[in-house]
């Protein structure tokens, strides 16, 4: 199957973006592997005609809206991230009907339907940055409560309104499984992902998105983390820390959706080309705004 990915490719001119939770088959076959945010700036500067995005449907989106003359396809088009629909419906409008000078910040891991109704994007690595850098006093932050209250901490000077949104994945993750591993790992620090509670996130010795985890592993002169995330960056970790071990809650926290992303189905869609992905002309231009405004603010 490889081999033939690989011919595929070459014939097709297309590349294979992965995120960091896809599976470690998925990673090893791509020719990128990043979080939503680094794999999106790669579509935007790629050559290729075609883009094969394993991971979950507002990055094959994200990817469609900064590309569209690009033909993007997903492995599974049934891979999905909850999270990215967790804002009421009406939710945005109220709050901007209760609260003068408020801007919308949108996390990027959102549907292009709600990123067309905020005033601009954040990763979990640039979201304190730019909310600082925001004029408006009043910040709703959507869709994840958690990244939210992570950047309230970190911003007390604004006034930071949560949505009742979270990642079902980072979220599952309980104390006790915390106090459960640092017990059998005791000299292992705790690397979070801010998607995780607060509770969690204050129990933590290194907090950071997906690809800020990997760094910090990669610079620390330490053998053992507990890592809070889901486990599909795992394959990154070992890969380039051999030697470096690796402690997940138990159970470990997995994302079904993201490995949906089998070999099986990258092949497939690449000879068939039949899991493309549409925005619609109006949603899209909308929702490049805020994509764009993150990029300037973040700069």
């Amino acid at each position: 199957m490889k081999d033939k990915i690989l011919q595929l490719k070459k014939e097709k001119n297309a590349v294979i973006l992965a995120h960091y939770y896809a599976p470690a088959e998925a990673q090893e076959i791509a020719d990128y592997v990043g979080d939503s945010f680094y794999l999106a700036k790669v579509a935007k500067k790629s050559t290729a005609d075609i883009l094969v995005f394993c991971g979950v449907s507002f990055m094959g989106e994200s990817a469609k809206i900064l590309n569209p003359e690009k033909k993007v396809l997903m492995p599974d088009l049934l891979a999905d991230c909850p999270m990215a629909h967790m804002v009421a419906k009406g939710k945005i409008e109220e709050m901007r009907d209760k609260y003068d000078d408020l801007a919308v910040v949108c996390y990027i891991n959102s549907t292009a339907e709600l990123k067309t109704k905020s005033d601009v994007c954040v990763t979990s690595s640039n979201a304190v940055g730019i909310v600082k850098a925001l004029p408006n006093k009043n910040i709703f932050f959507i869709p994840d409560r958690n990244l939210g209250s992570f950047v309230a901490k970190q911003v007390p000077e604004k006034n930071i309104i949560l949505n009742d949104g979270c990642c079902p994945i980072h979220a599952a993750i309980t104390r006790e499984q915390l106090l459960e591993q640092k017990k059998l790992h005791p000299k292992a620090p705790i690397l979070i992902h801010p998607e995780c509670e607060p509770e969690l996130v204050a129990m933590s010795d290194f907090i950071g998105s997906t690809a800020e985890l990997i760094e910090y592993v990669a610079k620390s002169p330490l053998e053992e983390f507990i890592i809070c995330t889901e486990d599909g960056v795992d394959y990154k970790l070992t890969t380039d820390n051999p030697g470096k071990k690796f402690f997940y809650p138990i159970p470990h926290p997995c994302c079904v959706d993201m490995k949906l992303n089998t070999l099986e189905n990258i092949l497939s869609v690449l000879e068939k080309e039949d899991r493309e992905v549409f925005v619609d002309e109006a949603v899209a231009e909308m929702a490049c705004r805020p994509l764009y405004r993150m990029l300037e603010l973040g700069r």
